[in-house]
């Protein structure tokens, strides 16, 4: 069934918005969970679709998951295959972790490609590597691929890289296996160290997670345990943006301002008063914008999943940005949308250069990814006029609530769907992915 969000003009948004567990990071930590020897109890995982489709993943192993309010309970102890569903695995980017997290256990995976946002390339050839000086065994088939071990050493793997998701894969592959893994080269997200923090309450023994240095003496057994998903950083982001956009005064309420340092030092040199308490983020956004230049970079730089929510902020800055994607440089499906409502916004090579000072008209247009919708919601929220988003299933792999969440701030919008539309509309909605 067709569905969209309208977005009206609602002027500034103003009040506060909760963040919600981290979503990347929640997806590791699942993964991790079938690697104990028993029950595990995560707390604050978010309620989305990629947390869904795992949910039917553990159903076809034999590991149980249920909900208990925000927490999830998983109890990996009936696992009874790690051939998992083609179709499901592909489903999402970070089904590769269910690698690293069950081969030391069953000794072989097979599992589908991943999937999820598609920004041209998102390569595993890292995973490989590491997974490959484990001992690991990798057989490539056209819709899927198979992994085998029978027993994983330790060993220092170097990535050639910076990679989240394949330092993370190699910390969980390399916790159960015999001997000592030294990762070179690592990434630093905070995702990473919690996962870390996650397998060492389990009785895991990893050290250096935060440091481009991860040393990992693997372990024969990892008990169950309880743990506390961290805040979504880039919700957190995208919520501050907001006020920015809007003009007006947005708290967030649990984010880790730590792991947020370069967005926002960003945010204060493009004008955007900022206050910082323990966990909790006020951005004032009823100032003139400045013009800025900005390079997405793995962490501690500013995040590429940002980098699509603060386009059209930067449309009210004076003077001429310039955004340069270092991690996806093909990551600017959002801009054509954004011409669409009327911005100035010329992408050259791995950079987009956005004339400031534009007024956005609303329009159809539609999200090819979770970050582009949240652009989009944002520049609905700035037009003239109402705006229809299409796309919606990208947005909702990220958000829970995201109509409920921005409505508490005053946004005047609301998820559509089936209904009769006419002439141009109708035809555009439906056929809004080809464009």
């Amino acid at each position: 069934m067709l569905k969209w969000i309208e977005i009206m003009p609602s002027g500034a948004l103003n009040g506060s918005v909760k963040v919600p567990g981290s979503k990347n990071s929640s997806l590791a930590l699942l993964a991790a969970s079938c690697m104990a020897d028993g029950p595990v109890r995560l707390q604050g995982i978010p309620d989305l679709f990629d947390i869904k489709v795992i949910q039917g993943i553990f159903q076809d192993i034999g590991v149980s998951m249920t909900r208990q309010g925000r927490d999830l309970i998983i109890d990996p102890g009936s696992i009874a295959s790690s051939d998992l569903d083609i179709d499901k695995t592909s489903a999402f980017r970070a089904s590769y972790y269910f690698v690293g997290a069950l081969l030391a256990k069953q000794k072989k995976v097979r599992i589908g490609y991943p999937g999820g946002d598609d920004f041209v390339s998102r390569p595993i050839d890292q995973h490989f590597k590491a997974l490959k000086a484990l001992g690991a065994n990798i057989e490539l088939k056209d819709t899927y691929y198979i992994v085998e071990a029978e027993r994983l050493v330790g060993t220092d793997i170097f990535f050639d890289v910076i990679t989240s998701g394949a330092t993370i894969n190699a910390l969980l592959a390399s916790a159960r296996a015999s001997g000592t893994t030294v990762l070179r080269n690592a990434a630093t997200d905070p995702e990473v160290v919690d996962t870390a923090n996650m397998l060492n309450q389990m009785g895991a023994r990893i050290r250096g997670a935060g440091t481009s240095t991860i040393r990992v003496e693997g372990v024969k057994e990892l008990s169950g345990c309880t743990y506390s998903v961290i805040p979504d950083r880039l919700i957190a982001g995208a919520f501050l943006l907001s006020a920015a956009a809007t003009r007006g005064t947005v708290t967030v309420e649990g984010a880790i301002p730590d792991h947020l340092g370069s967005f926002l030092s960003k945010m204060e040199e493009i004008g955007v008063g900022i206050e910082i308490n323990e966990q909790k983020i006020t951005a004032h956004g009823d100032v003139r914008l400045k013009a800025v230049r900005v390079r997405t970079g793995m962490y501690p730089g500013f995040a590429t999943d940002l980098q699509q929510p603060l386009t059209p902020v930067l449309l009210r800055a004076h003077g001429k940005s310039i955004i340069t994607e270092r991690v996806y440089p093909k990551r600017f499906n959002h801009v054509q949308q954004l011409n669409r409502m009327g911005a100035n916004i010329e992408v050259k090579g791995p950079s987009a250069w956005i004339s400031g000072t534009q007024t956005l008209q609303g329009a159809l247009v539609h999200a090819s990814d979770v970050r582009a919708g949240v652009s989009l919601i944002i520049a609905g929220l700035m037009a003239e006029g109402s705006t229809a988003i299409t796309g919606v299933e990208h947005v909702e792999r990220g958000y829970e609530d995201i109509i409920g969440s921005f409505s508490a701030l005053g946004a005047k919008l609301a998820l559509k769907q089936g209904g009769r539309l006419e002439g141009e509309q109708a035809y555009w909605l439906k056929n809004a992915a080809r464009k």
